[in-house]
This record gives C-alpha cells, sequence and structure tokens, in this order.
C-alpha cells in the first residue's frame, strides 16, 4: 500500500476517484464535482490562496482513498484534509493518509489536520454523522457512515454540529401575527438584484465577514470567491433565494436558502446543464427547501432582526413546500441551537468535524 502525491497534470486522477466514489453509492447527488475540478486545475479563484497536495493511497495498483490536502494562507495553523473520499475497510489506507498528512504539515507549520472543511466554510463543513439512510441534499454533506469511524480514532478533538427540520404547517416561533409584527417592522428585507451581481456579492461577502467573524472555522472571505460561487450556481438561484435585511437602508443582515433540487437528482449524478435542465422542467415538484445561511452583525443579534428574515421566507414558501431544512449549526452556540429548537422543535442531521494533533 502506497500513498501517491499527484502532480498537476495527475490532479483528474483524484477528480475521477472523487466522482467514482459518488457513482458507486446509490444516497450520493455529486454537486462538488465541479468545484473540485476547477480548484485541481488551478482555476478556482481560492487555489490562489491555497498550497494543495492531491493524493490518493494505491493498494496492489487500486486506488481506494484520496483527498485533498491543503493550507489556506487565512487558515495556516491547519492543514486540511478535504474532500476525502474512501472505499469500504481501508482502515490501513486511512492511517497512512493521517501520518503523511501530520508529516507534511510539520513542514507547513500548521499545528493540527482539519478534518470536514471543504477549504472553507461556504465549500461545506462536516462529515455527516447520522441519517445514512436518506438521500443527500443539494448544499448538504454526504458520506457512508464508516468514513466517522476511520477518524474518530485520531481524533484530538470533535466538534459536533446539528441542523432542523420541520414541516411548514408548524413553521412557527408560538408568536402571535400582532406580536411579530411589532418586532420586525423596524425591519426591511429585500430580495437581491442578480443585474447588479458583482455588487450583490460584495454586500454579502462584506456582511458574511461582519457576521461571522468569531465563528469557528471562518475565515474572511474575498468578494471575487463568494463572486465565482455564485456565478457558478446563479442558473439555479432565483432572486428571492438571497434575501438582505435593512435597518433605514442599512444592510444589516442576509439568508441564503434554495430548494432541495437534488431531489430531481439521479443517484450519483454529478450536477450540470441536464440538473438544470430538470430544474427548469419539474422544479416545482422540488417539496423540501433549505435555510443555507442566515447572517446578522452583532448588533443587531438580538433585537428580532433575525424573525424579519424568518418571515419573509415563510411568506415566500408558504404553499410551495412541505418542509424546511436549516444548514449546520455548532452544536456549542447555545444561541442558535435554542433558536432552532424554537423554530423547528427537533434536531436533524448531524455532523462532525475532527482535530488531529500534528505532534
Amino acid at each position: 500500500m502506497e500513498l501517491v502525491f499527484l502532480k498537476p497534470a495527475e490532479a483528474r486522477i483524484f477528480a475521477d476517484f472523487y466522482r467514482h466514489c459518488c457513482q458507486l453509492d446509490p444516497l450520493c447527488r455529486d454537486i462538488m464535482s465541479p468545484t473540485l475540478k476547477n480548484i485541481l486545475s488551478g482555476r478556482a479563484e481560492i487555489t490562489g490562496a491555497t498550497k494543495i497536495w492531491p493524493v490518493v493511497v494505491r493498494d496492489n495498483c487500486k486506488i481506494v482513498a484520496g483527498a485533498l490536502l491543503a493550507v489556506v494562507d487565512r487558515l495556516g495553523d491547519s492543514l486540511q484534509i478535504a474532500y476525502f473520499q474512501a472505499l469500504p475497510n481501508q482502515e490501513e489506507a486511512v492511517g497512512l493518509l493521517v501520518r503523511q498528512a501530520q508529516a507534511l504539515a510539520r513542514e507547513q507549520g500548521a499545528r493540527h489536520l482539519l478534518v470536514g472543511l471543504n477549504l472553507h466554510v461556504n465549500y461545506g463543513l462536516g462529515l455527516l454523522a447520522s441519517h445514512f439512510e436518506l438521500p443527500q441534499g443539494f448544499g448538504s454533506a454526504y458520506n457512508p457512515s464508516y468514513y466517522i469511524n476511520y477518524f474518530a480514532a485520531y481524533a484530538d478533538e470533535t466538534v459536533e454540529l446539528v441542523s432542523y427540520l420541520t414541516e411548514m404547517d408548524d413553521f412557527d416561533f408560538g408568536l402571535a401575527p400582532k406580536v411579530m409584527e411589532r418586532m420586525t417592522r423596524r425591519y426591511t428585507v429585500r430580495q437581491a438584484n442578480f443585474r447588479r451581481l458583482t455588487e450583490e456579492a460584495e454586500l454579502y461577502t462584506d456582511l458574511n465577514n461582519r457576521a461571522f467573524a468569531e465563528h469557528r472555522f471562518y475565515y474572511q472571505r474575498r468578494v471575487a470567491e463568494d463572486l465565482e460561487l455564485f456565478r457558478e450556481f446563479r442558473p439555479f438561484l432565483r432572486e428571492e433565494n438571497l434575501l438582505f435585511l435593512e435597518i433605514a437602508g442599512c444592510p444589516i443582515g442576509f439568508m441564503l436558502w434554495y430548494p432541495d433540487l437534488a431531489q430531481l437528482m439521479r443517484p450519483g449524478e454529478v450536477v450540470s446543464w441536464q440538473t438544470l435542465l430538470k430544474v427548469g422542467l419539474w422544479r416545482h415538484k422540488v417539496d423540501r427547501y433549505k435555510i443555507v445561511e442566515i447572517g446578522v452583525i452583532p448588533e443587531y443579534r438580538h433585537s428580532g432582526a433575525v424573525l424579519a428574515l424568518f418571515r419573509r421566507v415563510r411568506e415566500l414558501t408558504t404553499g410551495r413546500f412541505k418542509e424546511c431544512e436549516s444548514g449546520w449549526i455548532l452544536k456549542d452556540n447555545k444561541a442558535s441551537t435554542g433558536f432552532g429548537l424554537r423554530w423547528a422543535e427537533q434536531e436533524y442531521k448531524k455532523y462532525k468535524v475532527f482535530l488531529i494533533d500534528v505532534d
């Protein structure tokens, strides 16, 4: 068994293995392969600020595991094992990967390995740790259950995340309509204007950086990085999917939500123009949507501002969807998890991030 650092011209070997693992699993919907391909080719904006080493582990010439080892300039204390894929029963291969990653981390001055972050939280955070029997949602992490076991044995710290799910009939905070109106009347919620995509991306980046400055695993984004993501997924989004929260005309927060378009994808399907065609024809058949991100700048977090965003998204989605799923929330973020329980009344999928010491 050997671990191979792939040369730039060989990077497609890892991309092919990543896609192959998705195709083997009937519950996987391959949403990230196009982004991964841009990262491996060096075309993605984030690669200009990231050291990247695509690696695979071979056993008798057969690839059994692979990952993207990466150090991002704004998160230099961590060497990430990102976009990890592996076949079942490959504990030896994963052990080899971890040891080689630790050696590389020492060379790069990183203090620990980080498993579960795909370069930035906007590309994905957390390995799935529950509900392995369900198909992958659009924009949600998915992996077989044995991935958790592969890394749990090496982890010096495990960080838990949780999402929430509610039926639209229960999409409520227990507030009377008059109370909700009184708490939110100060705020205005507007839809994005994609004819001014660059300006809206700049606003989105600024609000992210201000709202999540102290969030664990988050680091400051650059406008070009977010603009690239918006351009990549723009064909799947409508202006209503990005909401900006304002007070007296001043932006103070945002919400990103979208339908679970993975419901229209076949098992193992790579998101593509064919997916877009199905979205155009059958978007109305999607019965679940996902609130991916909610960000409010610190000064307004406890003022009822976030309720204005929830009120608006409920207005937009009632009668169109049966269920709403949240994005991941750090389990130790008591303010957000408490809010999630008031909104949804139950936890849903769980995720884990592993930190492994280098020494």
